[in-house]
């Protein structure tokens, strides 16, 4: 049984703390159109992590110095409600969400055809109703399905995971706990459509074989999520009426 600081992170079947195998997902949920008042919404869950994306526009911006002549603006906004973590956060925005908003965006630019809405801009507001790890890349997943239903032009699905390393063992789709435990995470971010992979990160130690299995199975992963994302917007654009 392994343990780090003491603390059980594998059963004595090799399962997770969750009962999960390493090469599992949380079970995942999505949502569109959950919003009214958007032009597109999504709800999305990773296990008890829950994300909830807006998408305005395009839109003329009320910051015309913003405007860019030849393509629109995207513009981000990730943020955790204070009630989503067990410990009350301050609603201002932190350095580590503002990090975030600048990791999604950059991860949905590739995909997005902005050079169909020049002059204009398109807001994306990410907001974490639960956290329970994993929330960049569910936000990710959240944000590319919210656009889609917003019915913005897109190359093609983005989709996220992390895979962590945890006393040596590659994870996928970590926890916080394990989060908290872990000697290396590795949130991924794809469009497995057009074989692109628009975010890549590792915070630890991964050796060049970790890296290269901890991608596959984050991508493997993927394909899963981005086909779960086409399932649920064709059950609510491609309804037969009788």
């Amino acid at each position: 049984m392994a343990r780090k600081d003491n603390v059980t992170l594998f059963r004595e079947d090799g399962t997770r703390l969750d009962g999960r195998k390493p090469d599992e997902m949380r079970p995942i949920k999505m949502e569109v159109g959950v919003l009214d008042n958007a032009d597109g919404s999504a709800l999305v869950e990773f296990g008890r992590t829950k994300v909830l994306a807006a998408v305005y526009g395009p839109r003329e911006p009320v910051q015309k110095y913003i405007v860019i002549p030849d393509k629109a603006v995207l513009r981000v906004r990730y943020h955790m409600a204070p009630f989503s973590t067990s410990e009350r956060k301050s609603p201002a925005p932190s350095r580590r969400e503002v990090e975030l908003s600048k990791v999604i965006r950059e991860a949905l630019e590739p995909v997005v055809l902005t050079d169909q809405f020049p002059r204009t801009a398109i807001d994306i507001f990410i907001e974490v109703l639960q956290a329970d790890g994993g929330t960049r890349t569910t936000g990710l997943t959240a944000a590319s399905l919210a656009l889609a239903d917003a019915g913005i032009p897109m190359r093609a699905l983005v989709g996220g995971v992390a895979v962590g390393k945890i006393q040596g063992r590659l994870v996928l789709d970590i926890d916080e706990v394990e989060d908290n435990y872990a000697e290396a995470d590795m949130p991924v971010g794809a469009a497995p459509d057009i074989g692109l992979i628009t975010l890549f990160q590792i915070n630890g130690v991964m050796t060049r074989e970790e890296v290269m299995k901890g991608l596959d199975m984050a991508l493997e992963a993927i394909n899963r999520i981005v086909e779960m994302e086409k399932e649920v917007l064709k059950s609510k654009y491609m309804k037969v009426e009788v």
